[in-house]
C-alpha cells in the first residue's frame, strides 16, 4: 500500500510558556496599547524593539502591525512618494508590490533566476528607472548581496529589504536586513516568530527611524521608544510624516520576546528538516533542487524545487497526486491565484511587463511549507511521496 502523510502543513508549535505568561500579565494589567505604560515602565513593545535591534545589530528597530506595514512604512520613510517607481522582484508574494502600491508608487518588476533570486543582470539594466529597490528574499532565498549592493550603490538606488522569510538568516555573516538602508520583517503565524500578525523594521539612519516611528503612529509620544534617535531628529520631521496607525501592541510584543530569544535554536531545527527533504529528493529525474550558495546561511522553513520545462498539466498532476497522499504542494505557475500563491501578472493595479525568464521559472516551481510540528521522519516520508509521484509522472512521459 502507498504511504500517506497525515500531518498538517499549517499547524504551528504552541506559543512558549514564557510568552503565554507574559501575555497573561499584560492582559491582567490591561495596558495593551504600546504607549499606555505605568510610571517607570518601558512596555513590552519598547523592550521588544531594543532586543530585536540588538539581535540583528541595528541602531534602531520599530515594531509594527504587520510585515506589509513595515514595508509601506519603510518606503515612506526613505522618501517614496505617489507617482514614484520602485524596483522589486517579479517572484514574490502580493504584499510586496502591495506595499509599493499602498504609498501610491508603481512597481517595476525584475526577472528571477532559477535560484529563485532577483536577476542581477536584469536589475543592472533597470537600475536607472527608479531610486528605490524593495528587495524580496522570497521563500528564504538570498541573492549575492555583495554584488547587489555594489550595483545599487553605483546606480544611486536605495535598498529596502523584505526579510519576511529570512529572519535569522544571513549573507556572508551579515544578518538579512542589514545590507540595505532598511530591513523589514514579519511576525505573521507562518513566519519565524509568531504573533498572528506583526512586523519589524530596522535601520541605522536617524531620520529614517524618526520618520518610521512617527509614520507608524507615535503621535508626539516618540520619546517612549527605547530604540529611537534623539529628539531633535523628530523635531525636524514630525510635521511632514503622515500617521497611518500601524503600531504593534504590548500583547503581541509580550508573546514575541521569548520567541526571539529562542530563534537560533529554531533555525537549527528548521534546517534539519529542510536537509531531510533535500536528501530525500536528490537525483529525482525531472526534478531540479535549488542550489544554496556557500555564503548564504538560510532558514529552511519552506522548500522549493523546479519541474523545469514541464507541461502545466503534468505539474498539476504531480500536485494532485501528492495531495491525494497528504502532501500539500503549492504551484506558482497557475494562471489564477490560489491561496497565498499569485504571480506578477495577477497584480493588475500595476503595469504587467513581459518577463520570459520569470515565466519559465514560475511555470515549474513547486513550494511546500516545513512547520516545526513535522518530525525528521515526517520530512523523510514527505520526500518519499514527492519522489514517487514526480517519478511516476515523469516516467509516463507526461512531462514532455
Amino acid at each position: 500500500m502507498s504511504e500517506v502523510f497525515t500531518g498538517s502543513f499549517t499547524q504551528q508549535e504552541p506559543i512558549p510558556e514564557a510568552g503565554i505568561a507574559a501575555a497573561l500579565e499584560v492582559m491582567r494589567h490591561g495596558r495593551l496599547h504600546r504607549y499606555n505604560t505605568a510610571p517607570g515602565e518601558a512596555g513590552e513593545a519598547a523592550l521588544l524593539e531594543a532586543e530585536f535591534a540588538a539581535m540583528v545589530g541595528a541602531r534602531y528597530a520599530l515594531a509594527v502591525a504587520s510585515g506589509g506595514a513595515a514595508m509601506s512604512t519603510a518606503l515612506r520613510a526613505v522618501g517614496v512618494r505617489p507617482g514614484d517607481k520602485v524596483l522589486t522582484n517579479a517572484f514574490t508574494l502580493a504584499p510586496v508590490p502591495g506595499a509599493i502600491a499602498a504609498v501610491g508608487a508603481e512597481p517595476i518588476y525584475v526577472e528571477v533566476t532559477e535560484g529563485l533570486v532577483i536577476d542581477l543582470d536584469d536589475l543592472a539594466a533597470k537600475a536607472g528607472a527608479a531610486d528605490v529597490l524593495l528587495l524580496s528574499h522570497m521563500r528564504g532565498h538570498i541573492c549575492d548581496m555583495d554584488r547587489l549592493m555594489a550595483l545599487c550603490d553605483a546606480a544611486g538606488v536605495t535598498v529596502v529589504e523584505d526579510c519576511a522569510h529570512t529572519m535569522g538568516a544571513s549573507w556572508a555573516g551579515v544578518p538579512s536586513g542589514r545590507h540595505g538602508w532598511v530591513g523589514c520583517y514579519s511576525a505573521q503565524t507562518y513566519k519565524h516568530v509568531n504573533s498572528g500578525e506583526g512586523g519589524f523594521l530596522v535601520t541605522d539612519d536617524d531620520e529614517v527611524a524618526a520618520r518610521a516611528i512617527i509614520g507608524s503612529g507615535s503621535y508626539m509620544l516618540f520619546e517612549r521608544h527605547a530604540s529611537a534617535p534623539p529628539r531633535e531628529v523628530f523635531e525636524r520631521v514630525r510635521y511632514d510624516v503622515p500617521n497611518v496607525s500601524a503600531r504593534m501592541d504590548n500583547l503581541r510584543a509580550a508573546i514575541l520576546r521569548p520567541q526571539l530569544a529562542a530563534l537560533p535554536g529554531q533555525v537549527a531545527r528548521w534546517n534539519a528538516r529542510y536537509r531531510a527533504v533535500e536528501v530525500g529528493l536528490r537525483d529525482v529525474p525531472g526534478l531540479t533542487l535549488i542550489a544554496r550558495p556557500a555564503a548564504e546561511a538560510y532558514v529552511g522553513s519552506s522548500f522549493q524545487a523546479l519541474l523545469a520545462d514541464w507541461d502545466g498539466a503534468a505539474v498539476r498532476e504531480v500536485v494532485a497526486r501528492c495531495a491525494a497522499r497528504g502532501v500539500e504542494l503549492k504551484w506558482f505557475g497557475a494562471a489564477e491565484p490560489v491561496g497565498f500563491t499569485s504571480r506578477y501578472d495577477s497584480w493588475r493595479y500595476a503595469p504587467v511587463p513581459e518577463l520570459p525568464r520569470t515565466d519559465r521559472v514560475l511555470a515549474g516551481l513547486i513550494d511546500m511549507r516545513l512547520p516545526l510540528t513535522f518530525s525528521l521522519d515526517d520530512c523523510a516520508l514527505i520526500a518519499r511521496i514527492i519522489r514517487a509521484e514526480v517519478s511516476a509522472v515523469y516516467q509516463a512521459g507526461a512531462a514532455g
